[in-house]
């Protein structure tokens, strides 16, 4: 199965933003979504022209909402996503899978929230929640703009960060450009991270 993944501009709460309109709300209709990180929609699709072909689909979407539209295809990588345009090369024979590995972004991951005094997390109120295992979005407007309202509202005790979760996505930070020299990845030294997400990007993409 091939992964997609959109992560939402900082400003936006993207699967509120995805699920309250129809056009896409209904290619998503399908799809079982959930939140691999911070603020972000990832599903899964058949093969890596399934995965193009729907972000084709939402690409109104995308330029207005998304920050980066990722794609992780098995046969090219199993830990490494390429960039949408990547991943559109790859499909239509203009870069080969050996070719794609040369520029990257690599991005730093670290918790979303912080644990308060009490050794609880915190959330933002205005901060989506994550989705649960099995979570989808059906294509019952009513339904889904509900769901996607609930990430805006707040908790039932008034405003205020939500506390006691432990199973917050964590957040993409400041990617950092590398270009492949060998076997190993350049060290991430942009800020102290125990973790990092490598996507392989196209050279315009890498120069711009």
């Amino acid at each position: 199965m091939t992964r997609v993944c959109l992560v939402g501009s900082d400003d936006v709460n993207l699967r509120y933003e995805l699920l309250s309109r129809e056009t896409a709300r209904d290619a998503l209709a399908t799809y079982d979504l959930r939140e691999p990180f911070e603020n972000a929609v990832g599903l899964e699709t058949v093969s890596l022209g399934a995965a193009v072909a729907l972000l084709n689909d939402l690409n109104w979407y995308l330029v207005r909402f998304v920050d980066e539209a990722m794609v992780l295809e098995p046969s090219v990588s199993d830990e490494e996503w390429l960039s949408r345009d990547l991943a559109a090369a790859i499909r239509d024979d203009e870069v080969g899978p050996d070719e794609a590995a040369r520029f990257l972004k690599i991005y730093g991951l670290e918790p979303a929230v912080e644990p308060d005094e009490s050794g609880t997390d915190e959330r933002p109120d205005n901060s989506p929640a994550p989705d649960r295992p099995g979570d989808a979005a059906s294509g019952d407007g009513a339904n889904d703009d509900a769901a996607a309202a609930d990430s805006d509202a707040d908790p039932p005790d008034g405003p205020g960060p939500r506390r006691g979760r432990t199973d917050e996505p964590k957040r993409l930070v400041e990617p950092m450009f590398v270009t492949r020299t060998g076997d190993d990845l350049p060290e991430y030294d942009l800020r102290d991270v125990e973790e990092t997400v490598v996507e392989r990007v196209t050279e315009s993409e890498f120069g711009a």
